[in-house]
């Protein structure tokens, strides 16, 4: 822990992080933080002495704040969709009724019958 504190790790990248700490004391990662909570607990209680914020804990503010982001762009998306699907709702329903008054509608109501006679040769 003193070595990483200290900015002369030995066997880590000198990150304030449990792997740090973990690869300083050459131990897996796991049983630093399963079977030595106690150890675990001074680590971050001594970085958070030193004023500094553990990386773990700026990682997970960091993506706290792109999911509140990626939220505020889901919820305009979502406003939008809403409203389409209003506007494809009207149109849709436009074209039922126009569709239902087009079958009502007699099919040629323009065409007149005309005459069966057949046009003599003479005119």
């Amino acid at each position: 822990m003193d070595r990483i504190f200290n900015d002369a790790p030995a066997r880590s990248d000198g990150a304030w992080t449990i792997v740090a700490l973990a690869a300083e004391a050459g131990v897996p990662r796991n049983a630093l933080t399963q079977r030595h909570p106690d150890l675990r607990n001074e680590f971050y209680d001594q970085v958070r002495t030193r004023g500094q914020t553990p990386d773990h804990e700026k990682r997970l503010r960091r993506q706290i704040a792109k999911l509140k982001e990626l939220r505020v762009a889901d919820a305009v998306q979502i406003r939008q969709l809403e409203a389409d699907i209003e506007a494809l709702v009207g149109a849709l329903h436009l074209s039922q009724l126009e569709n239902s008054r087009l079958r009502t509608q007699p099919a040629n109501p323009d065409i007149r019958l005309l005459s069966n006679r057949v046009p003599d040769s003479q005119g």
